[in-house]
């Protein structure tokens, strides 16, 4: 008992931190064919328990019946959007916010969201 109290406890604190991006895809079942895993959108085959990152920076495992996707990055938001552009590094999947006058300095931000 103390043991499932202590994983609800961990649960209730973790949920709150993690504030990311996701969405589930159903497995598209054809009759009569073996399952070996999932396909992603790109039709590429992942076994069962595997995980992968996409190009637009997305974690995704497979499981049996769905593929699950949870962005890795944080979107940035409450900046002067007037004075500064984000600017998106698809090989880190991170944002960088700058002044669109000059790349160089980069601007303030007051919040992020996943």
């Amino acid at each position: 008992m103390k043991i499932i109290l202590a994983r609800l406890l961990v649960l209730a604190v973790s949920l709150p931190l993690s504030n990311a991006f996701c969405f589930l895809q159903p497995m598209n079942l054809e009759s009569g064919s073996a399952i070996a895993g999932c396909r992603d959108s790109k039709g590429e085959l992942h076994k069962f328990g595997s995980s992968w990152r996409t190009n637009n920076c997305f974690d995704c495992s497979c499981s049996e019946g769905r593929i699950s996707c949870c962005s890795s990055f944080l979107t940035p938001t409450g900046y002067d959007e007037q004075k500064c552009v984000s600017i998106f590094n698809k090989k880190t999947c991170t944002y960088k916010i700058v002044e669109k006058d000059d790349h160089s300095k980069e601007c303030p931000v007051r919040e992020w969201v996943g």
